[in-house]
C-alpha cells in the first residue's frame, strides 16, 4: 500500500512541476523542443534570405545613384543634337542596361505635384490650373524598385487664389 501511495506522490509531484500544457513524457516534450528548433531555424532562413536581397538592392541602387549625372549628360547631349555615331550606341546601350536593371524615370509636365517624389524649386501661381502643377521639369526623377533614388525637380504652379470681397 505505501508503494501506491509513494507513486501517486510521485506522479502528482511530476505534474504539479510540469508547466502548463507540456506533457510529463519525455519524447513529448522533446518533440515538441524539436518543432520550436525547426520553426525558429525557418524563421532565421526567411530574415537572412530577407537581409540578402536588401542588401543586394541597396548595393544596386547606390551604382545606379553614381550613374544619375552621367544618365543626366547623355539626355541633355541628345536634347542638343550631340549625340551622333558610335557615342549615340553607346548611350542607347546604357539606357538599355539601366532598364532591363529597373531603373525607372519620372516626372513629365503637366503631373500633379507630389511632395513625396518631387522636389520644387520653382514657384509661381496661374489661373490655368485647379491644383498644384508640376509646369516644368527642370531634371528628372529615377526610381528603382518603388525606392526612390531622385526626386524630380520641378518648377511648380498653384491655382491663383481668388480675393474675397469683404
Amino acid at each position: 500500500m505505501s508503494e501506491d501511495l509513494a507513486t501517486e506522490v510521485t506522479e502528482a509531484v511530476e505534474e504539479s512541476i510540469a508547466e502548463p500544457g507540456q506533457a510529463t513524457d519525455p519524447v513529448s516534450a522533446l518533440t515538441a523542443d524539436l518543432q520550436r528548433l525547426q520553426a525558429e531555424y525557418a524563421n532565421y532562413k526567411k530574415r537572412v534570405e530577407r537581409d540578402r536581397s536588401l542588401a543586394h538592392e541597396l548595393a544596386i541602387s547606390s551604382v545606379l545613384i553614381e550613374l544619375l549625372p552621367v544618365l543626366d549628360d547623355i539626355e541633355r547631349a541628345q536634347s542638343h543634337g550631340e549625340l551622333t555615331g558610335g557615342f549615340k550606341a553607346v548611350a542607347d546601350q546604357v539606357a538599355a542596361t539601366t532598364d532591363r536593371i529597373g531603373l525607372t524615370k519620372y516626372g513629365q509636365e503637366g503631373d500633379l505635384f507630389d511632395p513625396q517624389i518631387h522636389e520644387a524649386l520653382l514657384h509661381d501661381t496661374s489661373p490655368d490650373v485647379r491644383t498644384s502643377t508640376a509646369t516644368k521639369i527642370l531634371q528628372p526623377g529615377y526610381k528603382f524598385k518603388e525606392r526612390i533614388l531622385r526626386p524630380a525637380r520641378v518648377g511648380v504652379t498653384d491655382p491663383e487664389e481668388i480675393p474675397s470681397a469683404e
